[in-house]
């Protein structure tokens, strides 16, 4: 019934197409009235679209219009010169019927998707053009750099043809540029660039004037799926220096390195010796060779939670009865009834890795080798101290006095501090050793370690691996150790994408994720019908056994299909795997090109080749995504590009992405995979069953096996890490709200200080709050209860300002504070007109440096304690993590405790900021070139008196050979410190707190 009623009014999709096909009509109609305008006529029509927008017509009754302006310009500007990336191409591009589909489902809001070389790049201009008639802010936010430059002058070229501007905001584009980067009409940039830029104006900088961006109204994301869901994992920090850092990696890899060959030593030794014993085995009969068998499986189970990646764990594993032998001990030894057991067996090893949920742990056995490495004193290294007990026992040691005791409690917190540090940096370069592979997760380069997105294979420079282990990284691959960072700004794409007030995107493969990007980002996926017919051949995917098979299966396949003289592209999932198949294809004399992130720089070259004749291109995820494979002439003839998957990966999203390489714009083309149950989507997530399978149909050496189960299968794994991925998304994501809402907070007051032309009138309010909060941390109930003497003392530390007890016992709670405010704008007003009197005319005629110096006062001050609760927030997630063990949602503990952490950074900071406002004095330096000429002019009066003294008669070149006349002096800002506990400088012998401060308090009283 269903499918019936779908056949008759069609899907929501094909409703939608058919609503913006009936647009599209009335676009091309007016589209061809436009031919007849003259260009200067047809510009013109930006002018009168702009005054439109102003008297308030919206931009959906003017999107025909000037789609059908944008089309009209594309038609005159056939065969014109466009200068991209060094060279000159002639344009040759109008935007097609379902190009205008996709434009208005943009402008609308959603994610189009549109299959390879459907124009998506050509598309963004007709909604980027409209939304910028409005004078807002445009953005449109691509992958790389490359795709930014190049977007940028050959597209955006259509917008400047209407006297729109453009800019390109690269990771090369200077500071000092990007103000006036960003007023243009329209910028193209990546997401890091515009995220980066984001945290420093809300984070770095410390006046208006340094602050970039102009708002966040609309913006197009191409590759969405790319940005939104793959990059979405990983937040954008800004960081900086640790003002203290304790790390010890230097100190700690040898021993992390002897750890990690010690454990891979037993190993090797168990697989060796498990391997001798299945070969005895198989010379005996069957039943003295089952216990023999069962003693060799044991070892190799072991191998597999040691050293999964054992080559000979991986050939025994090459036999189906092998493998489903290793998962039945493995379901026997997760069996609850069998813990202890499994605990038992586990034991032997120095260290447990779960290759699957990317973790491990030391074992008992390791953390006897890391006490025994380093000796007495070193066995409680993994034991956190109990503070509250360590205190108790000083304090109740009558031995000490009361200085030795603070000593002890001092010594106490640092070595707990130390231990903390030491398992922590410990913890990072096991992982490091263990789970973090060279050319799959980092290349190292120019002695740098360079992270590798997992996603799109490109290299990522500039970006660290979070909490010390890019620095157990570098100690593992002997490049220089840098020093730790602390977090000064931080935010995830997801939260940074919601601020526009109109999102759009548009990608190849996005229906995978349509539930993610409707439920997080609101956005509907539309699906764009393609321009012709696509023509590509999806082959069934060949699965062999081995790894080993699979690749010889491969080449003979690549040789047949060169030898037609068609090109192809084969597709790795990391940088070792396609120089392995390197390797492979040099040794069978196929000249082939490799693109990997350590030859990223040449990718619009080696794209641009890889559609020709007998082309073979060998490249990682990052297969010129966003770029299209072009066919040589007469390619087409013979069945154009031929991709070859290397393995499934572990997004269906990604496979889908290398098979849109080819069959372009109605093109041939044919796509096939080829996976072995060696390759870890396979051998960490598919079903046990599937090895049951295999055991009963394994096939002869060399064959391949295809079956609709099976595919069945892979797709399954699939969709289980798809899923893994997404809870991990999701999970950021909810950690990420929390802080959100904090991070608006502070960066809405940082910037009302930093636009505030009242910042007297700003910091008078922040006074009266903290006096308000005061008298109520004091004062509150009945006056007996109370505490006027904390309330003095509080008063005399925060402001230059005292309460008689007397006063404070008559007058009421709303009186004392009524009486406080009074008082201390009294004496800010006082503090500011004396600073002011140091200031010369000529420079109060153009700004008051002391009321900047009351802005920058509180700008540092907020920079400082927010940076602090970064730092304490970053600790509380560790923390919760672990309630989860006492039955507790660690979300929910998260919460609460992050609003108890944000009231308490709220109170110190108006605290802090109060009485930093009383603490500051403007002095006048001498600037850097009079200090030089000073300094210049002693030493050579020094030399003259020493020539004079020793006889010598010497030719001095002049000092200066006109008179110069000083620049005025350089004021700054110095705070002065406390000098409560120093001895008062009028000789009573009494301390400064005590003494004279006191009475000059007294005074303003």
């Amino acid at each position: 019934m269903f499918k019936f009623l779908r056949k008759l009014f069609g899907s929501a999709q094909d409703r939608i197409v058919r609503r913006y096909a009936k647009t599209t009509e009335q676009i091309v109609k007016l589209e061809e009235a436009f031919s007849t305008l003259s260009d200067d006529e047809l510009r013109h029509k930006t002018t009168l679209f702009k005054e439109r927008i102003s008297q308030g017509e919206s931009l959906e009754s003017i999107l025909p219009e000037a789609y059908a302006v944008i089309k009209n310009t594309c038609r005159r500007l056939i065969g014109t010169d466009v200068h991209i990336s060094g060279y000159n191409q002639k344009w040759d591009m109008i935007p097609y019927d379902v190009q205008l589909i996709g434009a208005i489902a943009l402008n609308s809001g959603a994610i189009a998707e549109m299959q390879t070389g459907e124009g998506k790049t050509l598309t963004a201009v007709l909604p980027l053009y409209l939304n910028a008639l409005t004078g807002k802010p445009v953005h449109l936010v691509t992958t790389n750099d490359y795709l930014v430059s190049r977007d940028c002058a050959w597209v955006g070229s259509i917008l400047r043809w209407h006297g729109l501007t453009t800019a390109a905001l690269t990771n090369g584009t200077p500071l000092e540029k990007r103000k006036e980067l960003y007023q243009a009409d329209v910028v193209y940039g990546t997401a890091s660039e515009f995220g980066f830029d984001y945290l420093r104006d809300n984070s770095m900088a410390t006046n208006k004037e340094e602050q970039v961006q102009r708002g966040y109204y609309f913006a197009i994301i191409d590759e969405v799926d790319s940005i939104l869901v793959d990059e979405a994992r990983t937040p954008l920090i800004i960081s900086g220096p640790s003002p203290v850092s304790r790390q010890m990696y230097e100190e700690l890899k040898t021993p992390a390195n002897d750890l990690v060959r010690m454990q891979r030593d037993l190993c090797g030794k168990l697989a060796s010796e498990a391997k001798k014993t299945l070969e005895k085995a198989d010379a005996l009969p069957p039943k003295e060779a089952e216990p023999l068998k069962k003693e060799a499986l044991y070892k190799l189970w072991l191998v597999s939670k040691g050293l999964p990646r054992n080559k000979v764990l991986m050939h025994a594993k090459e036999e189906p009865e092998m493998r489903q032998a290793l998962d039945t001990l493995d379901l026997y030894y997760y069996n609850d009834q069998n813990k202890e057991e499994r605990a038992n067996a586990l034991s032997s090893l120095f260290i447990t890795v779960n290759e699957k949920g990317h973790e491990y742990e030391l074992t008992d056995k390791g953390l006897d080798a890391w006490a025994s490495y380093f000796g007495a004193g070193h066995q409680d290294d993994f034991v956190m101290l109990d503070l509250s007990e360590e205190y108790l026992k000083i304090d109740g040691n009558s031995a000490l006095r009361d200085e030795e005791k603070v000593e002890k409690k001092l010594a106490v917190q640092e070595e707990d501090l130390k231990r903390k540090e030491r398992v922590h940096n410990l913890q990072k370069l096991l992982h490091a050793h263990l789970l973090m592979e060279k050319d799959v997760d980092y290349i190292v380069q120019d002695g740098k370690i360079v992270i590798i997105d997992e996603n799109t294979g490109r290299p990522q420079p500039g970006r660290r691996f979070a909490d010390g282990l890019h620095q157990a990284i570098e100690a593992k691959e002997s490049v220089p150790i840098q020093r730790e960072t602390q977090t000064y700004a931080t935010i995830t794409l997801q939260n940074f994408f919601r601020m526009y007030d109109k999102l759009a995107g548009m990608t190849g493969t996005a229906s995978t994720e349509a539930g993610e990007f409707k439920q997080i980002y609101k956005l509907d996926v539309v699906e764009i019908p393609s321009h012709k017919p696509c023509q590509r051949k999806d082959l069934n995917d060949e699965i062999y056994i081995t790894e080993r098979e699979k690749y010889n299966a491969l080449l003979k396949r690549v040789k047949e299909e060169h030898a037609k003289g068609r090109p192809i592209l084969l597709g790795t999932e990391s940088v070792e795997i396609s120089e392995k198949l390197s390797r492979i294809f040099k040794m069978s004399g196929l000249p082939h090109t490799v693109l990997n992130a350590k030859q990223h720089d040449k990718e619009a070259e080696v794209i641009a080749y890889a559609g020709k004749r007998g082309a073979i291109t060998i490249s990682t995820n990052m297969a010129g995504r966003g770029t299209d494979i072009k066919l040589e002439s007469g390619v087409a003839e013979i069945g154009g590009l031929f991709v070859v998957g290397t393995t499934r990966h572990q997004s269906r999203r990604i496979d889908r992405q290398l098979r849109g390489r080819c069959a372009r714009q109605g093109d041939p083309g044919s796509s096939l995979f080829y996976v072995s149950f060696e390759d870890s989507l396979i051998r960490l997530f598919a079903s046990p069953k599937l090895n049951a399978l295999i055991q009963r149909f394994r096939p002869p050496e060399g064959e391949a096996i295809s079956a609709p189960i099976l595919n069945r299968s892979i797709e399954t794994a699939q969709k289980r890490v798809e899923q893994r991925n997404y809870m991990i998304r999701k999970h950021t994501l909810e950690y990420d709200d929390v802080m959100n809402k904090q991070r608006q907070e502070i960066y809405s007051f940082r910037n009302d200080i930093l636009w505030s032309n009242e910042v007297e009138q700003l910091s008078g309010d922040l006074l009266e709050s903290v006096v308000a909060s005061g008298v109520k941390r004091f004062l509150t109930g009945r006056s007996k209860e109370w505490d006027i003497h904390g309330y003095q003392q509080w008063l005399s530390e925060t402001f230059p300002i005292t309460f008689p007890k007397e006063t404070l016992e008559r007058l009421n709670a709303e009186e004392i504070e009524r009486e406080t405010n009074t008082l201390v704008k009294a004496a800010f007003l006082e503090k500011i007109k004396a600073e002011t009197a140091k200031i010369a005319p000529e420079i109060l005629e153009r700004v008051n440096p002391v009321l900047e110096a009351v802005r920058n006062i509180m700008i540092r001050k907020t920079d400082k304690i927010w940076q602090e609760h970064l730092l304490s927030m970053d600790h509380l997630r560790t923390d919760v993590s672990l309630r989860s063990v006492g039955q507790r949602d660690p979300l929910t503990e998260f919460k609460h405790e992050a609003f108890h952490l944000f009231m308490e950074l709220s109170d110190h900071l108006r605290q802090g900021i109060a009485h930093d406002l009383f603490r500051f004095e403007i002095v006048q330096r001498p600037p850097p070139l009079l200090t030089e000429l000073l300094g210049r002019m002693q030493m050579e009066k020094e030399r003259s008196l020493l020539t004079e003294m020793e006889g010598e008669r010497s030719i001095k070149e002049p000092l200066m050979d006109q008179t110069i006349q000083p620049p005025p002096p350089v004021l700054s800002i110095v705070e002065k410190k406390s000098r409560r506990n120093d001895l008062c400088p009028c000789g009573s012998g009494k301390k400064y707190k005590k003494c004279c401060e006191e009475e000059k308090k007294e005074s303003i009283r």
